[in-house]
């Protein structure tokens, strides 16, 4: 097996002054750049010197997950057996696997205690796994954007989405074509309504671009929907977009049972769950209840709230409303 994985600081004698940082659905190891040349990363301004997850402190580590197509082991992987890529022979993984591989990861870059783990939805459910998995190993967690369980709201979404990939493929297609489809009905879950509103209106696009179809894209918010789409299809894999949606339907942390929920009070582990007021993926009410559920297990959990227009993804685009809360969490 192959991880993909960057780090940014030094670790410490005593390996303790580590932040694992947890990507969502299709991002990488490169949360930030690592210098003005080089590329941004997906959470750029956050992670770096004098940044609210400060580099001259603290040692970051993120990998990219198991399942996905940025170096770590997924179904585009060539398999051992015969060098083809897995595709389908790939076995299903849940979020409890990738915590696994980062574990691992963990071990071997000589890290001993995590003062944090943070991540925002596909990334807080690994937060989370991280605290029910492996307490002895984690001093805090962040999870923003994420539940308790996924709800059957945010799994018929990703169905929708898997079943256009899996029904290219049956057509034979790549599952491109499919997995565009399935990121423009994510993106509408990853934004608010009020957004939409605000940023496309009624606006039309110039009808003399396209082919005349009576069903050419006619509003700004399609136009908007199809480049996203587009854009996802030029640097992600269909199958490991089906493998990932599958790992966060099947996430439940009632599936650990009272044995993992006595180690992770014993251990102390201490969590800060984030909502968005306008997720629709993970509506605050869920995060909410999540910290509920935490604490009716005995495992000590506050609630914030990010107020933002931008809906789920606003973990991303929110930079000051974000970096304050990794500034309370590393404060409990």
């Amino acid at each position: 097996m192959e991880v993909a994985f960057e780090t940014y600081g030094e670790l410490e004698e005593g390996g303790e002054n580590a932040i694992w940082v947890c990507h969502a659905l299709t991002g990488d190891a490169h949360p930030a750049s690592h210098g003005e040349e080089d590329r941004p990363g997906w959470w750029e301004g956050m992670v770096g010197p004098g940044l609210p997850l400060d580099t001259r402190k603290w040692f970051i580590v993120c990998s990219n997950v198991l399942g996905s197509c940025y170096g770590t082991t997924g179904p585009a992987s060539p398999h051992p057996g015969d060098g083809l890529p897995y595709g389908f022979r790939f076995p299903l993984i849940t979020v409890g696997d990738i915590v696994r591989v980062q574990r691992e990861l963990a071990r071997y870059l000589g890290i001993r205690r995590l003062a944090l783990v943070v991540g925002g939805s596909l990334g807080a459910m690994q937060a989370l796994e991280w605290a029910l998995s492996a307490p002895a190993m984690v001093e805090r967690v962040l999870a923003l954007a994420g539940p308790f369980a996924s709800s059957p709201q945010a799994i018929a979404w990703n169905e929708v989405g898997r079943q256009a990939i899996l029904l290219d493929l049956e057509r034979g297609g790549t599952g491109a074509r499919g997995m565009a489809i399935a990121r423009m009905l994510a993106m509408i879950t990853y934004r608010s309504g009020d957004e939409f509103r605000m940023r496309f209106g009624r606006e039309e696009v110039d009808p003399s671009l396209g082919e005349p179809h009576p069903f050419r894209l006619q509003y700004q918010v399609e136009s908007y929907l199809h480049h996203q789409g587009e854009k996802l299809v030029r640097r992600f894999h269909p199958l490991s977009y089906l493998y990932l949606t599958r790992a966060m339907d099947d996430f439940d942390l009632g599936r650990h049972g009272e044995e993992a929920w006595e180690k992770a009070r014993r251990g102390g582990v201490k969590i800060m769950a984030a909502g968005i007021d306008t997720d629709i993926l993970y509506p605050a009410a869920e995060v909410r209840e999540l910290v509920l559920r935490l604490k009716q297990r005995g495992i000590p959990a506050v609630y914030e709230e990010i107020q933002s227009i931008h809906g789920h993804d606003a973990f991303l685009i929110e930079k000051e409303a974000t970096g304050a809360l990794f500034a309370k969490a590393l404060s409990m």
